[in-house]
């Protein structure tokens, strides 16, 4: 196996019995990123020094023989909207494309108090605003598994990244789903934790009371590794607190759970395959003893509405910071008055999507809308949780699909917001009512649906669809990631990722 294919266990392994070095395991993944981001454009930043030396620091450890936790010399990527000192942290906006980070972030600090190695910072939607890594003001991250399409957003880099084994694990955050579309496309797993889980410190905001930092990693083993790692109550956040976890994992039987699954979730304009796979996750849990039951979540149809409000009036707060006078970006010619300096250096600094939801912010902020938008979403907010309690007084977890289709095209939604805004229709309820979901791969599409896509377009582009990834894709007999998403009560992340494990253990559907 190459070192590039490991997981966080099996690297740790290999470390502990000295297989290899902390250094030929960086000098592995930086070795791949050379080889792979040209194409795939996972990173914004790679900091080849920086990981070389925290690689070294583990083999003076490991010749010490002092005893190695379990992160120790593991590569990992953060996101681009997670502080990590020293280092250019852009949120893949031009406003901040020359800040350095002054500090941790509190759950970056916990990494590197683990000795885990950081290769670098991924590619993101701008301010963490998308669905597909299209809104970034550098580069287009691609999907591995099909170049012409996206990898989701707006954690995209860190899935690609891990995706394309350009790292072993990597963070990102969730405000709407964010952690867990990526994941979805691109076949890894993401955890979205329950809010204030994880302390959100050295996170830059982009709605306060969504945002939540989690880990995308290869294996559900691997992503209750590093939340274990990063959760917990932090002084530096007051929104954080310490979990009381109500079920110990090790007691989870399948055979005593009730899977609630909701029937708001099954639509018109789900892809075919993807409700074909979702099904056969639920046999697979129904054979195993799980009780499935059908359940209803009524406000549903409400929830994307509601979000978008939510979290664009956020958002127009949050952003209000960034000024062109107390750092980032600031309009090199002379203004006329201070005003000029706001505006000009808002426009240029920020790109159209950020500058959209600013605007639709502060509309449903402002007098006259303020109780006819905010207001009635935040009452609709009150519901949807009313739901999720409901549910979980018949239910011990809810079992949904994560997007209604596949990895969509590159371009191909773009210029429609609102049909991209579509792509969270799933998610976005999560972060509204703050509960803890898992995304999983369970499959992929039937390589029929793929090779019909292609011949599909064949006869409009060869040359892109034959792309040197295509050809691998064909090759493997073709298909694009599916993903399911286990929901839980709040703070029984134990729980999901338990569940998640049964699954990947017991095979997954196809």
């Amino acid at each position: 196996m190459e070192l590039t294919d490991l997981t966080i266990k099996k690297a740790h392994q290999g470390l502990v019995n000295g297989e290899f070095s902390a250094l030929e395991l960086c000098k592995a993944y930086l070795d791949r990123l050379k080889e792979k981001e040209k194409e795939i454009s996972s990173y914004l930043t790679v900091v080849e020094d920086f990981a070389l030396s925290q690689a070294k620091k583990i083999d003076d450890m490991i010749l010490e023989g002092r005893d190695l936790p379990v992160l120790a010399g593991i590569p990992c990527a953060i996101k681009d909207a997670i502080l990590v000192e020293g280092i250019r942290c852009t949120a893949a906006s031009k406003i901040l494309e020359n800040y350095i980070a002054p500090y941790d972030a509190t759950c970056v600090k916990k990494l590197k108090g683990e000795g885990a190695v950081i290769l670098g910072k991924t590619n993101m939607d701008e301010f963490a605003m998308g669905s597909s890594t299209e809104n970034s003001a550098f580069k287009i991250t691609k999907n591995p598994h099909d170049l012409t399409r996206v990898p989701g957003g707006s954690s995209g880099g860190s899935a690609s990244g891990i995706s394309a084994n350009e790292c072993v694990f990597a963070l990102g955050s969730d405000t709407g789903g964010s952690i867990r579309l990526p994941a979805c496309f691109c076949g890894t797993v993401g955890l979205k934790p329950t809010y204030g889980a994880v302390s959100r410190y050295g996170l830059i905001a982009f709605a306060s009371s969504l945002d939540q930092i989690g880990p995308m990693a290869k294996t559900v083993e691997d992503c209750k590794i590093v939340f274990d790692v990063i959760s917990g109550k932090d002084e530096m956040d007051s929104t954080s607190v310490e979990p009381k976890l109500k079920v110990q994992s090790e007691k989870l039987k399948v055979n005593e759970l009730r899977i609630g699954v909701p029937k708001e979730y099954f639509i018109e304009g789900m892809e075919k395959e993807v409700e074909r796979v979702i099904k056969k996750v639920i046999k697979k849990y129904e054979e195993l003893g799980a009780k499935i039951e059908e359940i209803s979540l009524p406000h549903t149809e409400y929830a994307l509405a509601c979000y978008y409000i939510i979290a664009l009036s956020e958002a127009s707060a949050n952003l209000a910071r960034y000024d062109g006078i107390k750092y980032g970006y600031s309009v090199s010619d002379k203004p006329a008055s201070l005003m000029d300096v706001y505006l000009q250096s808002r426009e240029e600094g920020f790109g159209p999507e950020v500058r959209r939801r600013i605007i639709l912010g502060t509309y449903a902020l402002s007098a006259g809308y303020y109780e006819a938008y905010y207001l009635r979403a935040q009452k609709v907010r009150a519901l949807l949780r009313k739901d999720f309690d409901e549910a979980f007084k018949k239910v011990d977890v809810i079992l949904t699909p994560v997007s209604p289709t596949t990895a969509f095209k590159i371009g191909e939604k773009i210029n429609d917001p609102l049909k991209m805004y579509l792509s969270d229709i799933f998610t976005v309820s999560v972060n509204l009512a703050g509960l803890p979901a898992l995304a999983i791969p369970c499959g992929k599409t039937a390589p029929h649906h793929f090779a019909k896509e292609v011949r599909k377009q064949k006869r409009f582009n060869k040359e892109k669809i034959f792309s040197s990834g295509n050809k691998n894709l064909l090759q493997s007999g073709g298909g694009l990631p599916i993903g399911f998403q286990i929901i839980g009560r709040p703070f029984e992340e134990n729980v999901i990722l338990s569940l998640g494990e049964i699954f990947e253990k017991y095979g997954r559907a196809h």
